[in-house]
């Protein structure tokens, strides 16, 4: 079973190597820095300030651990994909951060939901040479965009079979098959996405997974679900266009979404989440107990929910102060990521 790793100092504590000596600015230095300047971006945009946000958070370690950079990806892409016009000039400042560092950027662009996104991906290619692989699984199709990433896995239809039969596989074949059940950091990639945005597209992502908030199989769902259900109330709370934005929602969702958002919305209204936190752990506990509702082979348990947790945004709010990452956990059974994180806000 994988570790977990508890982030709750900041990052900026951990020694940098040489290349992280850019100059950074007094603003940026700390991770506290950047987060506020996050947390405001909204309410006073300045995207060309994303460079220098981007070098400082590399020279911070902040990507070192993909599970964890979900919220930062997520805002890098936002940024891109509503600055068409400066994108290109964006990208171009930032790629002076580490190279191993540089697959932030070919996610966020891949991740910006914007027509250009491939053209962009091209033309900086061979600033990334060690990216080449990334690159191209991304414009091949081989890797996802956010939207094109699905809630679980399906199986294939009968047309998806006899297309592979005839094609060999088609255009995709070798794809590696991203869902929001088995990558939990997605939910994070999304919050960031929304705090750079407040764009609706990211929070529709987020509402669909509130159904898996009643899951009675898997942990996974359950977990996610209730990540879900948590952020939402919470953040939700504390922004009234957030708000507005749920209550506007729930008029067109089918009813196992909109039963449990309208919870969510009772909760930011009321600013009384802590009953969904128990509730969570409730539910976790139980489906752990008691088994899940399918009767699965009790042999099977040690293995469910191994995927890694990134939960870095579960109590960030879109006003006011905010410590992006911390916590969060990293690695580690879901379950139990996601138990220990509850538990101690």
């Amino acid at each position: 079973m994988r570790r977990l790793i508890a982030l709750f100092i900041i990052v900026g504590a951990l020694v940098a190597p040489a290349w992280a000596a850019l100059p950074l600015g007094g603003e940026f230095s700390s991770m506290d820095a950047i987060g506020k300047w996050l947390a405001n971006y909204r309410a006073r945009p300045q995207p060309a300030r994303l460079p220098t946000a981007v070098r400082a958070l590399s020279a911070l370690g902040a990507f070192k651990e993909p599970e964890g950079a979900g919220v930062y990806v997520g805002f890098i892409a936002g940024v891109l994909g509503s600055n068409p016009d400066r994108a290109e000039e964006l990208i171009g400042r930032m790629l002076s951060i580490a190279p191993v560092d540089q697959w932030v950027i070919v996610r966020s662009i891949a991740y910006s939901g914007h027509p250009d996104w491939q053209r962009w991906l091209r033309k900086y290619a061979d600033r990334m040479p060690i990216r080449k692989t990334m690159i191209e699984k991304y414009l091949d199709g081989r890797l996802q965009t956010l939207d094109e990433v699905a809630l679980e896995k399906k199986g294939p239809n009968l047309w998806d079979r006899l297309r592979d039969h005839l094609q060999g596989g088609g255009d995709r074949k070798g794809a590696i098959e991203l869902t929001f059940e088995k990558s939990p950091e997605l939910l994070d990639t999304l919050w960031g996405y929304y705090f750079a945005t407040g764009s609706e597209r990211p929070i529709t992502r987020i509402i669909a997974l509130l159904p898996w908030a009643n899951e009675r199989d898997s942990v996974d769902k359950l977990t996610m679900g209730n990540m879900a259900k948590y952020t939402l109330a919470s953040n939700a709370a504390r922004d009234a266009s957030l708000l507005a934005m749920l209550k506007q929602a729930r008029n067109t969702q089918p009813k196992k979404i909109a039963s449990v958002l309208n919870e969510v919305i009772d909760a930011a209204e009321s600013v009384e989440t802590t009953h969904l936190r128990k509730d969570a752990l409730a539910a976790i506990e139980e489906l752990k107990r008691k088994g899940p509702g399918s009767k699965r082979d009790w042999s099977t348990w040690g293995t469910i929910g191994q995927g890694a947790l990134a939960l870095g945004c579960i109590v960030a709010a879109t006003t006011g102060h905010v410590e992006f990452g911390l916590p969060c956990m990293i690695g580690g059974a879901a379950s139990g990521a996601a138990i220990s994180v509850i538990s101690s806000q």
